[in-house]
């Protein structure tokens, strides 16, 4: 399958921060891609960087097959997206928002396609409310109108749900996914809401500290068949380090201050306990959970129980 975003060494400093460090990623066409990480991992440093609002310290960039650097106008041409909140100008309405966000795209658009936008995103019977009196939810739809208003190839959309209520983040997810399956478009989508990338997202990345930490399918990452295991020892530091020059090391996600966290199937359970045992490894308790949140919280260093992910 093409790609539509390539990204390569991709590194942006900001004095003695390294905000991103050494990021690579492919964005299929056609796909939802999920840019997964906690608050403050670098994920609207990037996306910053993909819509030339800020310059990487050094990396690659191609998107569409072309180097961001050498063709930007051709590209963001191709491109719609939001940052955040969207930037409306809440004293007009709906439709005239519009208008401004079609006339600064250099593209003319016929009031019945501005119309049709407004549809698509479930706003037709305010397209002439003043967007100030908006829910937040409405106002972010309309944001996603004012990015696909010259009717983009690839739209990005750094938080869209952040600050909704549940109909809201519905009703974005929704949209998401028409864009993909209705009218073919690409899609990144940064969140730092596991369970939203998981319903929306075909491929997704999570990245921590400006790093990736894993990329791939999300069938792939989060096989229903396989667990997260909280393993809680006499020792946790001997009980890791055995685990890693061991024949399980290839379940091994991570070590926390109070436990080892293993990823396995189901069915592989009693076997890898009895090995511990045999291991001379004292377990205090062997306890499965939530295998989507703690695999994320497993990778990520944000939450401060968490070590850093074994490669």
């Amino acid at each position: 399958m093409a790609s539509v975003i390539e990204v390569k060494g991709l590194n942006k400093e900001f004095r003695d921060i390294k905000a991103v460090s050494n990021l690579s990623f492919s964005v299929p066409a056609g796909q939802v891609y999920g840019f997964l990480g906690q608050n403050g991992a670098g994920k609207s440093t990037t996306i910053r960087m993909l819509l030339t609002l800020i310059k990487p310290t050094s990396g690659s960039i191609e998107i569409f097959g072309m180097d961001l650097q050498k063709h930007r106008k051709e590209i963001l041409r191709k491109t719609g997206a939001i940052i955040e909140r969207p930037d409306l100008y809440k004293y007009l309405t709906a439709l005239e928002n519009l208008r401004i966000f079609g006339t600064m795209s250099g593209v003319k658009i016929p009031e019945k396609k501005l119309r049709d936008q407004l549809a698509m995103v479930g706003l037709a019977d305010r397209a002439n409310s003043k967007v100030k009196t908006y829910s937040q939810g409405m106002k972010q739809r309309l944001g996603i109108a004012t990015a696909l208003v010259h009717d983009p190839e690839l739209i990005i959309l750094d938080e869209p749900t952040n600050g909704l209520d549940p109909q809201g983040i519905a009703d974005i997810r929704n949209l998401i996914l028409h864009l993909k399956k209705d009218l073919g478009k690409t899609l990144v989508v940064s969140s730092h809401l596991l369970s939203e990338v998981e319903l929306i997202a075909d491929s997704m990345i999570i990245i921590d500290k400006g790093r990736k930490l894993v990329e791939g399918k999300v069938n792939d990452l989060f096989d229903p068949s396989e667990i997260v295991v909280e393993v809680k020892t006499i020792n946790n530091e001997t009980a890791y380090e055995k685990l890693k020059t061991s024949r399980l090391s290839q379940f091994v996600l991570s070590k926390r201050n109070d436990a080892v966290l293993l990823k396995l199937h189901r069915e592989q359970v009693p076997a890898v306990m009895k090995e511990m045992v045999q291991m001379d490894i004292g377990i205090l308790s062997f306890h499965s959970k939530h295998s989507l949140e703690d695999y994320f919280l497993s990778l990520t260093t944000a939450n401060p129980h968490v070590e850093a992910a074994a490669n």
